[in-house]
């Protein structure tokens, strides 16, 4: 005992700690910590977490994730001395985690040691490359009308309950067997609905290549602000190994909201709808992240998906502008459209992807690019001819290929299709096969092409998706022609 006691040594630490001055609604106020750093981890006396949100001159603002009811003034705060980051590796795919990376899903804990800081500088221009390659969708209105391609962000827009997260849900049930990772992060939504989409995407095998980060309604604030910087770190991961990601945001509007709460608590000051003056800055140093990356680092991408709901329609209110800005184009939902039955409901004349054709195999160039000028005037057409019902043979013509248009276009959820059945179906619509075919038996028609071409013509099919090229037209034509003399319209 003496032994020990002589060769005992006492190592001195030293610790930074700070004391509370004030505590609510996710948000701490503390002072003496001089040292702290803009973003770094801090420790309640409870062993929850907060991140130095907002340094001032007397004090620091801290955001609290997890419990805070238990944390009171008077408390101490003590620093890590490290910046907020996340788990993130191969572990994580298949998991549910929350907005900390931790599992919510009660499969046990998620075995990876490496973390990643959920701020990281976006890729220079220099380490990016020009997007040359299409994220299909499995959706004829996308790929077709607003390509989307990897490395691209492209904003998907409308008014609530209007298909936006099953156009995003479609996109990732597309990517089975594409060797692309997908991560959805749902922002301020339902437990249940949450739950209910991770159920969607395990009975059709989608999470075995997916990713589901959830920042609930029932969170504070700091949780649903944090969330999709933290998917993206977790998508960066992949990116810097090569790999492509697709990344879901649903939604940021609420995350807007949520960092508007924050800020309103920290007392900052409100600028115009009372967000904060960088809630610009919230969005872009977010979405700036996704990029393809050049070839000498490995040429992988994050591809994103954000979502934002208007209201009434109203695209220029301040967060849609903002996210609109900062994007590379966007798909456009209409209410009106929506309940009209077509579905997906995108309006063809506000939806753009500024990427356009580069984000397109040449196959699918090649039928689709009229397609966008069709269906704007059949829109015209459509209103112009309302007052009036003598028309010429050509208008006739016009207005009959634009209902088959919106006919072909339509698509039941969560069914999306491969490119090289798109490709031959628009083929078919826009070199006049579906012109005697009536309306009410157009799903039918491509329900049985597909059929028929898969038994008859297989080779054709897979001619598009290796070369990526249209097949040679006269035998396209030739199986186009024998299989219409074979289908039978219901009379």
């Amino acid at each position: 005992m003496k032994q020990r006691i002589s060769s005992f040594q006492s190592v001195p630490q030293m610790e930074e700690i700070g004391k509370l001055t004030y505590v609510g609604d996710g948000i701490a106020r503390a002072t003496g910590l001089k040292n702290v750093m803009s973003g770094e981890l801090l420790r309640f006396r409870n062993g929850s977490i907060g991140m130095a949100q907002s340094l001032e001159k007397d004090d620091v603002g801290i955001i609290i994730f997890g419990e805070f009811e238990n944390i009171h003034e008077g408390d101490i705060v003590k620093r890590t001395g490290h910046i907020m980051e996340v788990p993130v590796g191969e572990a994580l795919i298949g998991r549910v985690v929350n907005a900390l990376g931790q599992p919510i899903d009660g499969q046990g804990p998620i075995l990876t040691t490496k973390k990643r800081p959920v701020e990281s500088e976006a890729p220079s221009v220099m380490d990016r490359q020009s997007i040359n390659e299409p994220m299909q969708t499995g959706l004829k209105a996308i790929d077709a009308l607003v390509p989307i391609g990897r490395g691209q962000r492209e904003l998907i827009i409308g008014d609530r309950r209007t298909g936006k997260t099953s156009i995003a849900v479609d996109a990732i049930l597309n990517q089975r067997g594409k060797d692309v990772i997908c991560i959805y992060v749902a922002i301020g939504q339902k437990e249940s609905s949450v739950r209910n989409l991770t159920e969607l995407l395990k009975q059709h095998n989608a999470m075995d290549y997916t990713i589901v980060v959830s920042a609930s309604a029932s969170q504070p604030a700091p949780m649903l602000y944090i969330a999709p910087y933290a998917a993206t770190s977790m998508a960066e991961e992949f990116m810097y190994q090569g790999k492509h990601v697709l990344i879901v945001y649903d939604d940021l509007s609420k995350q807007a909201a949520a960092y508007r709460e924050m800020s309103l608590l920290l007392r900052r000051p409100p600028g115009r709808e009372a967000y904060p003056g960088d809630v610009f800055y919230l969005h872009s140093r977010l979405l700036e992240r996704s990029a393809k990356l050049n070839d000498e680092l490995g040429g992988g991408s994050i591809t994103s998906l954000p979502i934002i709901e208007t209201q009434a329609g109203d695209i220029s209110a301040y967060i849609p502008t903002n996210v609109i800005s900062i994007t590379d184009g966007q798909i456009f939902l209409e209410s009106d459209l929506f309940f009209a039955g077509i579905r997906p409901a995108i309006s063809a004349g506000l939806s753009v992807s500024r990427v356009g054709g580069s984000a397109q195999i040449k196959a699918m160039k090649k039928v689709s690019g009229t397609l966008r000028l069709d269906l704007a005037s059949y829109r015209e057409l459509e209103a112009f001819t309302q007052f009036g019902s003598d028309l010429d043979a050509s208008t006739q013509q016009r207005l009959n290929r634009g209902h088959r248009t919106v006919e072909v276009l339509k698509q039941p959820v969560h069914s999306p299709m491969g490119v090289e059945k798109q490709t031959i179906m628009i083929y078919a619509l826009t070199h006049g096969f579906l012109d005697t075919v009536p309306v009410n038996d157009l799903k039918r028609f491509e329900s049985e092409l597909m059929n028929y071409m898969n038994v008859s013509y297989p080779a054709l099919l897979t001619q598009i998706v290796e070369t990526r090229e249209l097949p040679d037209q006269d035998k396209l034509n030739e199986a186009l022609e024998q299989f219409i003399h074979v289908f039978v319209p219901h009379q």
